[in-house]
């Protein structure tokens, strides 16, 4: 049985890896072994990040609820419960795009929701 090497699936690894950490600082895209760990801790940044997005949208989303309610005289936690209090079921992405993209209809959101 004749002898076989692995430099054909090797070299496929090390191209994979090589491939995946393209544009990486210096020796993190060129050598395979930092690449590798380099790879490994940006798939784990990609994974937490992932989480972490949501929290950043829906922190936005709240800030730019709150700034649209400013000039109206009403808190954003105060609004929010009027809004559960009407039964309005808006979520805080679209109340967040009317806010900005649309003033007037929000603030007949507001008005309908107002006690």
């Amino acid at each position: 049985m004749p002898r076989v090497t692995k430099s054909l699936t090797a070299r496929a690894k090390h191209k994979k890896v090589l491939k995946a950490t393209k544009g990486h600082y210096g020796a993190r895209s060129r050598l395979f072994r930092t690449a590798k760990q380099s790879n490994i801790k940006a798939l784990q940044y990609a994974f937490r990040d992932r989480r972490n997005k949501k929290r950043t949208f829906r922190s936005l989303w709240i800030s730019r609820i709150s700034a649209a309610l400013m000039p109206l005289d009403l808190s954003y936690s105060r609004f929010i419960h009027q809004l559960h209090g009407a039964n309005v079921k808006l979520d805080r992405k679209s109340l967040a795009g009317v806010a900005f993209s649309d003033p007037e209809t929000f603030k007949k959101i507001v008005e309908k929701v107002r006690v």
